[in-house]
Parts: C-alpha cells; sequence; structure tokens
C-alpha cells in the first residue's frame, strides 16, 4: 500500500510503500512469543518501576484472552450501549 509522508516541517513529501502493520491484536502477541521463545531463559528481566526482578524462564505463559460475544458493550458516557463483537484469541 502506498502512502504520501511529509516531512520537514510539511515542506517535503515522499511516496513510501507501507507492510501490513503487525503492532496490536493477535498477530502481534503471536509475533512476541515468538521472540521470547529465540531469548535466552536465564535472563533476568527487571519489572515494575525496576524494583523488582525475575528470571524469564520463571514468567508464566499468557492465557488466552476469553470471548465477550454476546455480552453489552457500554458507550458515550454510559448513555448508549451496542453488541461485543469480541471473539476472544483465534488460537
Amino acid at each position: 500500500m502506498k502512502v504520501r509522508k511529509v516531512g520537514r516541517r510539511g515542506t517535503e513529501s515522499y511516496d513510501v510503500e507501507l507492510a501490513p502493520q503487525n503492532w496490536a491484536g493477535d498477530v502481534y502477541r503471536k509475533k512476541e512469543l515468538d521472540n521470547l521463545k529465540k531469548v535466552d531463559k536465564n535472563l533476568t528481566m527487571h519489572l515494575g518501576r525496576g524494583i523488582r526482578t525475575m528470571k524469564l524462564r520463571d514468567i508464566p505463559d499468557p492465557k488466552p484472552r476469553p470471548s465477550t460475544e454476546g455480552m453489552v458493550r457500554i458507550m458515550n458516557r454510559g448513555t448508549g450501549s451496542r453488541p461485543s463483537r469480541n471473539k476472544g484469541d483465534k488460537q
């Protein structure tokens, strides 16, 4: 997909070919899990504000996201509602 970007305080424009965006949702979750499998399990991670540490092997696997299909989603400062379309993880 071609996109026109603007640079240099709006004085320059150029066309860029964009790849699919993989920064949210199930695609991102799968990508991050694959990255975690490549990392050494003895790596120490600093959590919170840097006051807690934990080995990477001790971090539990993420749970699948539950489906909320059929429930009601409240919108517009609590004055409106619509049915939820979240079908959960697609694994």
